[in-house]
């Protein structure tokens, strides 16, 4: 048999061993790194306080501080993230999967009434969601309305993260995404519970200036 005579792997098969490959790989890195951070945990009394009391609210923070947010928070139970359905979300998936994070698969703006009614019922059912209100592609730092409506729609409140670092590497992607190196202080500010009050779904993404400047107060803070 010709070399050009064996059947060739569809493209699919081959796209899945690469985002599995790359998921082990990068998940086996992140708990490297994380063993080795100094954690520190600012404004998280009222976070720390729902939770104990199994109160369901929504947590947001950007798309480039997954890893760190994820990591600190791994084990910490009845939450589930909203993760993209493209490759790099499926890698971003396995991995936040692996540090025992659940996983809601789509986005709040390419099939976004799917997603955010699915994120309503998780509330309902006493579940805590996160969302990354400037993902899956950006642009960066800009915070689209999908959070806001789901906290309208279930009355839920919204409590924002951000990350800092002592050292750290950003990668080239658009949403520069954040990696402590090692042995460094990753500091995570939390704010207080917001409540997004309006009567419709137009209302509520009228807040979404206030929301992105609180994210930006967390680290100026």
């Amino acid at each position: 048999m010709r070399r050009d005579d064996h059947p060739k792997r569809p493209p699919s098969v081959l796209r899945r061993l690469r985002v599995a490959a790359a998921s082990a790989l990068g998940g086996f890195i992140i708990r490297l790194l994380g063993m080795t951070w100094r954690v520190r945990r600012i404004g998280a009394e009222s976070f720390d306080a729902m939770k104990a009391r199994k109160e369901p609210f929504i947590v947001v923070f950007w798309h480039g501080e997954i890893l760190p947010v994820t990591w600190v928070h791994r084990g910490f139970g009845g939450f589930a993230a909203l993760i993209s359905r493209h490759d790099d979300g499926e890698m971003i998936a396995r991995v936040v999967e692996g540090l025992g994070v659940n996983t809601v698969r789509g986005s709040t703006t390419r099939g976004g009434v799917r997603a955010l009614l699915e994120l309503a019922q998780l509330l309902d059912k006493g579940v805590s969601v996160a969302i990354t209100p400037d993902g899956p592609r950006g642009p960066r730092h800009v915070f689209t309305p999908g959070a806001l409506i789901v906290a309208q729609r279930t009355r839920r409140p919204i409590v924002a993260i951000a990350v800092t670092a002592s050292r750290a590497w950003r990668a080239r992607s658009w949403d520069r995404h954040l990696v402590p190196k090692p042995f460094a202080t990753v500091t995570l500010h939390y704010s207080e519970p917001h409540f997004v009050v309006a009567d419709n779904a137009r209302d509520a993404a009228l807040e979404q200036p206030r929301f992105e400047t609180l994210l930006g107060a967390l680290v100026d803070r």
